[in-house]
C-alpha cells in the first residue's frame, strides 16, 4: 500500500462515524437522483469503488441492483456491510483498493462518489473502472467543483487542504467532464446540483493540518469560489454554498 493510501486508510477509519451520517453524504434525495441519474438496466452488477459505509451501494441495492463494494478502509467495510447485510448475496464488500485484482468486464457499471478529489491520478482511477466494466457499460462519477477561475481555485484548494490531510485537488465541472473523455468514455452527461456545507460539522469531520480557528478565518476572508462560496449567517454559523457535478459515461462496444 502507497503512503497515500495508508493515509486515506488511516483518516477514513477515523472519520467513519461522523462520514455515515453526515448530512451531504446521507440525504436520501441526493442518493436517489444519483441512482436516477446513473440510468442503468435493470439487475445491472455495480462497481462501487471507494464505498465507505455503504451508503451510494444501499441506494442501488434499494434499486434492485447487484453491488460489489471496495474501500481501503477496514471500519468503512464493516459499516458498508452492516448496512447492507439485509440485501443477502446482492451486496458483497471488500477492503481492498481499486487496483487489486477484480473480475475484469465483470460489472456493468462503476461508481464512485466524493472520491476523485481524494485520488493521486484521477484518469488512472477512471481508466482502472473503464478496464472492469463490460463494452458499453456506464461509468458514473459525482464530486465537488471549484472555480474555473485559477486563483479562486487555488484558494479553495487552500482551504480543502488545511481541513483534509488525504484531499489532492479541486477540479471544475469541465474538468471533471475532460477525465471521462480522456479516459476514453463516450456519449458523456454532466449536470451539477447545489448543496450546502456547515463549517463546523463539515470540519469536526476532516483530517485537519491547521486549526480550525485558522481555517474559518482563511475562509471568511478569502475571495469565494464557484461551487464553494461560505456566509457567516446572524448567529455566527457559517454555511458554504456548494456544487457538485455528476458525470456519467459509456464504454465503446
Amino acid at each position: 500500500m502507497r503512503d497515500h493510501e495508508r493515509e486515506l486508510q488511516r483518516a477514513f477509519d477515523a472519520q467513519a462515524a461522523a462520514f455515515e451520517h453526515a448530512p451531504v453524504q446521507s440525504d436520501p434525495a441526493a442518493l436517489e437522483r444519483l441512482v436516477a441519474f446513473a440510468d442503468l438496466p435493470a439487475a445491472a452488477r455495480i462497481l462501487d469503488a471507494g464505498c465507505g459505509p455503504g451508503l451510494v451501494s444501499a441506494a442501488f441495492l434499494r434499486a434492485g441492483y447487484r453491488i460489489l463494494g471496495v474501500d481501503l478502509s477496514d471500519e468503512m467495510i464493516q459499516r458498508a456491510r452492516a448496512r447492507c447485510a439485509a440485501f443477502g448475496d446482492r451486496a458483497w464488500f471488500e477492503r481492498q483498493s481499486l487496483f487489486d485484482p477484480l473480475p475484469e468486464d465483470g460489472f456493468d457499471a462503476a461508481v464512485s462518489r466524493y472520491v476523485i478529489h481524494h485520488v493521486t491520478d484521477p484518469l488512472a482511477f477512471l481508466r482502472r473502472q473503464v478496464e472492469l466494466v463490460r463494452p458499453g457499460g456506464v461509468v458514473v462519477a459525482s464530486d465537488h467543483t471549484t472555480d474555473p477561475d485559477p486563483a479562486r481555485a487555488r484558494w479553495h484548494y487552500q482551504i480543502e487542504c488545511w481541513r483534509d490531510r488525504t484531499h489532492t485537488r479541486c477540479l471544475t465541472a469541465g474538468a471533471l467532464t475532460d477525465l471521462f473523455a480522456a479516459a476514453g468514455l463516450l456519449d458523456i452527461r454532466l449536470t451539477e446540483e447545489r448543496f450546502a456545507l456547515d463549517f463546523d460539522e463539515w470540519f469536526d469531520r476532516g483530517s485537519p493540518t491547521r486549526p480550525k480557528a485558522d481555517v474559518r478565518a482563511r475562509l471568511l476572508s478569502g475571495p469565494g469560489a464557484r461551487g464553494f462560496l461560505p456566509q457567516e449567517l446572524a448567529d455566527g454559523h457559517v454555511r458554504i454554498a456548494s456544487w457538485r457535478a455528476l458525470v456519467r459515461g459509456v464504454k465503446s462496444v
